[in-house]
């Protein structure tokens, strides 16, 4: 995953990626519009221990919210998306 630097979704999850989940949380709330964000949005929830907010999120990004959460594994398939993007 690249630094972010432009992106608003890319700069959250390499924040998410240092465990910054509060700038993190800043940054997606701002741009909760967009799909990945929102997902970004989700996988912070997940990072908080508040699954319920986090399926949430995951439902407005469109995605299927896995079982079991695992931040790691979402924030490695949120960057391989927004790498392909």
């Amino acid at each position: 995953m690249s630094s972010g630097a432009g992106d608003p979704v890319r700069e959250a999850a390499a924040l998410l990626a240092r465990g910054d989940w509060q700038a993190a949380h800043d940054i997606v709330q701002a741009h909760e519009s967009l799909p990945h964000a929102a997902w970004a949005h989700g996988i912070v929830h997940i990072l908080e221990g508040d699954l319920d907010n986090a399926r949430y999120w995951y439902g407005r990004a469109g995605r299927r919210f896995p079982a079991p959460p695992s931040a790691g594994d979402e924030l490695r398939a949120l960057g391989i998306a927004l790498d392909a993007d």
